[in-house]
C-alpha cells in the first residue's frame, strides 16, 4: 500500500468530510504522478468513500437503535404519559434532523383531532390547532392509515385544505411535512409529524424511523390507558372493599342493637334502659321525651309513623301506637346520622312503643283489680276481712292502717259532648289510679267521678291529703280537680262498712266545695266549719267547738279570766261594747281590753260575718255541753 493510499485510511479514521477525499489525488497529480498511480488513487478513493458511507449508515442506525431503546426503556418505566410522548417527539426531531416535530391525537368526544405534543414550534396558534376529522395532511394519513409526505404543503392538492389549518401551518412557516399514523390494532388514534420550514425530500429510511417512533407512541398511549383502567379498577375494588367493610360493620352494629334490645325486653327493661343502650350504640345522647315535650313539638313527629326526622342537630323517632303519640326517642350529639343508624333509631322507637303498651296493659289490669277491691269495700261490707287483707297485700296496700276516702271530680269547662265527658272521666280515673298505685291505695270510678282510698300518714290530716291530691291530679290533667275528703277510717279491713259511710261524707264535702265556688281545691268536713259539722255523719260537736273557740276556753281555764262570758255578752248585745259593759257590770275599757285579747286568740277576722256565725254557734254548743255536765 502506497503512502497516498494510506492517507485514505487516516481520513476514515478521523471521520473527515467527503470533500477531503479529493485531496490525495490532487496532490499526486500536482507532483507529476503517472496514470497508473492516479488510477490507483481514484480506486482507493471510491473504496474509502464506500467504507465511509457504510460507517455513516452504521452510526445512524446505532443512533436510531439507541433512541428506540431509550424510548422502550421509557415505556417500561412509564409514569407520566406526557413525559414519554415529549421524549418520543424530541428524539424523532433530532434523528430526522427536522426543525419541528409534533403529535396529534383524536378526540372521540369532540369529534376532532388536537395537538398533544409539539417540539420546535414557535407559533401559539399552531400549538393550539384542532383539526376536523379528514382535514389536512393528518386527515389523509388517518383515512388511509398510511404514511404521507409532502415536499410543499400549500401546493399539494391530495388533502383537504382548511383556513384554520393553513393559517396555523403558515404561522409556523412549515413547507415539507412527513406524517405517519399512530395505530392501535387497526384503529388510527393519531398522527406523528416531522416538518421543515424549507423544501425537503424525506427518505424511505426516515419514514420508517418516524413510523417506529409512532408505534412506540401508540404503545405508550395504550399502556397509559391500561394503567388508567387498572387504577380505576383498583380504586373501584378498594371502594367496593370499603363498602363491604362498612356493610359488615353495619350488620354487626345492627346485630348488636338487636341483641341488646332483645335482652332488655326479655329481662323486663324499661324505656330508659332502651335509651341508655341506644346512646352507646349511636355514640350520642338518647332520651325518651313525652308527647307534650318541647323536643317532640319541635320535631313535628305526629303522623310520621315512626320514621326518624331531623331538626337542626337533633334527631327524633316517634313512639306511637294505634295513631296515638306516646312520646319520642330524641338523639342529640350525632347530627350526621346515616340511613342504617336512622333505622336503628326507628327500630328502638318501635320496641319502646311495645314496652309502653305492655306496661300500660299491665297497669290497666292492676288498676282494674284495685278498682274491684274498692268496689267490694263500698258495695259489699259483709266481705271476709281476711280475704280483703290478702287481696290488698297483693296490691301493696295495708287495710289495717288509717285511710281516708276521697271523692274527686274534674271541675273545668263543661264538656260539649257526651264523648268528651266520658273521655274526661277516663282521664281522671287513669291519673287517680296511677296516684293510688304509687301511694299504696285504691281507686275506682263512681257517680261520674272517681273515688280514692289513700293511707293517712301520721303527720297528715284528711284535709292535708285532700289538698295535696287535688294539686297532684290537677297538675297531671292540667285542669282543676276538686277533692272532698272524709274523716279518717282507722282500719278499713276491720270495718268494711265504714268505707261506704266515709265515701258518702266525702261526696257531701265535694258538693259543698262546689257550692262554695272552691273548684280545684281539696278539703275535709272539718275545714268547712259548722257546714262541715252538718255534712259529717260523726257530728263531732266537741271537735267543732274546740276548733272554733278552743283557744278562748283554754285561756279562761289557765288564767281564771271570763273571756267566754264576755264573748257571749258581746254577741248578745249586738256587738256593742257599751251595752256589753252594762250586761257585765264592768267598765267599757275592760270590755275593750277583753275584746282585744279575744282578737289575738281567734285571729283578726273573728268578727267577719262567716266567722262570727261559727263562733256564736260554738258558744251555744259549749254552753249546752257545760250545762249537761253540771
Amino acid at each position: 500500500m502506497s503512502h497516498d493510499q494510506a492517507s485514505y485510511l487516516e481520513l476514515l479514521a478521523r471521520g473527515a468530510a467527503a470533500e477531503a477525499y479529493d485531496r490525495p489525488a490532487l496532490l499526486a497529480r500536482a507532483d507529476g504522478a503517472g496514470p497508473e498511480t492516479l488510477a490507483a488513487l481514484e480506486h482507493a478513493k471510491r473504496v474509502a468513500l464506500r467504507v465511509r458511507a457504510e460507517l455513516e449508515e452504521r452510526r445512524r442506525r446505532e443512533a436510531e437503535l439507541s433512541a428506540l431503546f431509550e424510548t422502550a426503556h421509557d415505556l417500561a418505566g412509564l409514569r407520566d404519559l406526557d413525559a414519554v410522548l415529549r421524549a418520543i417527539v424530541q428524539r424523532a426531531r433530532s434523528l430526522l434532523g427536522t426543525e419541528v416535530a409534533y403529535l396529534c391525537l383524536n378526540d372521540p368526544a369532540a369529534g376532532d383531532t388536537y395537538m398533544r405534543v409539539t417540539e420546535g414550534s414557535v407559533s401559539a396558534r399552531f400549538q393550539q390547532l384542532r383539526l376536523g376529522m379528514g382535514e389536512g395532511l393528518g386527515g389523509l394519513v388517518a383515512q388511509t392509515a398510511r404514511p404521507y409526505v409532502t415536499d410543499s404543503y400549500f401546493d399539494d392538492p391530495r388533502f383537504q385544505h382548511t383556513r384554520s389549518i393553513d393559517s396555523g401551518v403558515r404561522d409556523e412557516g412549515l413547507v415539507a411535512i412527513l406524517g405517519v399514523p399512530l395505530m392501535l390494532g387497526s384503529q388510527v388514534i393519531g398522527v406523528l409529524f416531522a416538518a421543515d420550514r424549507h423544501a425537503r425530500v424525506f427518505e424511505r429510511e426516515q419514514t420508517a424511523l418516524l413510523g417506529s417512533f409512532a408505534a412506540h407512541a401508540a404503545v405508550a398511549i395504550d399502556t397509559a390507558n391500561l394503567l388508567g383502567e387498572t387504577r380505576s379498577a383498583l380504586a373501584e375494588l378498594e371502594k367496593a372493599n370499603e363498602i363491604i367493610k362498612d356493610h359488615s360493620a353495619v350488620i354487626e352494629r345492627a346485630s348488636d342493637v338487636h341483641d341488646r334490645l332483645t335482652e332488655l325486653v326479655l329481662r323486663g327493661g324499661g324505656v330508659h334502659d332502651v335509651a341508655s343502650a341506644l346512646s352507646e350504640v349511636l355514640d350520642g345522647t338518647v332520651e325518651f321525651a313525652g308527647p307534650d315535650s318541647a323536643s317532640v313539638t319541635a320535631l313535628e313527629l305526629t303522623g310520621t309513623e315512626g320514621h326518624a326526622k331531623r331538626h337542626g342537630d337533633v334527631w327524633g323517632a316517634a313512639v306511637s301506637a294505634g295513631g296515638e303519640l306516646l312520646g319520642a326517642l330524641v338523639l342529640r350529639g350525632h347530627p350526621g346520622l346515616d340511613p342504617v343508624d336512622q333505622r336503628t333509631l326507628e327500630r328502638a322507637a318501635m320496641v319502646t312503643s311495645l314496652l309502653l303498651l305492655a306496661r300500660r296493659s299491665a297497669g290497666e289490669a292492676e288498676q282494674r283489680v284495685r278498682g274491684e277491691l274498692l268496689d267490694d269495700l263500698l258495695d259489699a261490707p259483709d266481705r271476709d276481712p281476711r280475704l280483703l287483707r290478702e287481696r290488698a297485700v297483693r296490691l301493696h296496700a295495708d287495710l289495717d292502717a288509717p285511710h281516708v276516702v276521697l271523692a274527686a271530680r274534674i271541675d273545668g269547662p263543661a264538656p260539649d259532648t257526651t264523648a268528651r265527658e266520658t273521655a274526661d272521666r277516663r282521664r281522671l280515673w287513669s291519673a287517680a289510679s296511677h296516684l293510688a298505685a304509687t301511694g299504696h291505695g285504691l281507686a275506682a270510678t263512681r257517680h261520674g267521678g272517681t273515688v280514692l282510698l289513700l293511707p293517712l300518714a301520721r303527720e297528715d290530716t284528711a284535709a292535708d291529703l285532700a289538698r295535696r291530691t287535688a294539686r297532684q291530679l290537677g297538675s297531671a290533667l292540667r285542669e282543676p280537680v276538686t277533692i272532698g275528703a272524709s274523716t279518717a277510717v282507722e282500719a278499713p279491713a276491720e270495718r268494711p262498712g265504714a268505707i261506704a259511710e266515709a265515701y258518702a261524707e266525702a261526696r257531701r264535702c265535694l258538693d259543698a266545695l262546689r257550692l262554695l265556688g272552691r273548684t280545684g281545691d281539696g278539703a275535709a268536713a272539718q275545714d268547712l266549719g259548722f257546714l262541715g259539722l252538718l255534712l259529717a255523719d260523726t257530728r263531732d260537736i266537741e271537735g267543732f267547738v274546740h276548733r272554733t273557740i278552743g283557744e278562748v276556753v283554754d285561756y279562761d281555764l289557765r288564767r281564771g279570766t271570763d273571756l267566754v262570758r264576755t264573748l257571749g255578752a258581746y254577741f248578745a248585745s249586738g256587738m256593742s261594747p257599751a251595752r256589753t259593759k252594762d250586761d257585765l257590770h264592768v267598765h267599757v275599757n275592760t270590755v275593750a281590753q277583753r275584746l282585744e285579747r279575744i282578737g289575738r286568740l281567734l285571729g283578726p277576722d273573728w268578727q267577719s260575718p262567716a266567722r262570727s256565725l261559727e263562733i256564736q254557734l260554738a258558744l251555744r254548743l259549749h254552753t249546752m255541753s257545760v250545762a249537761v255536765v253540771r
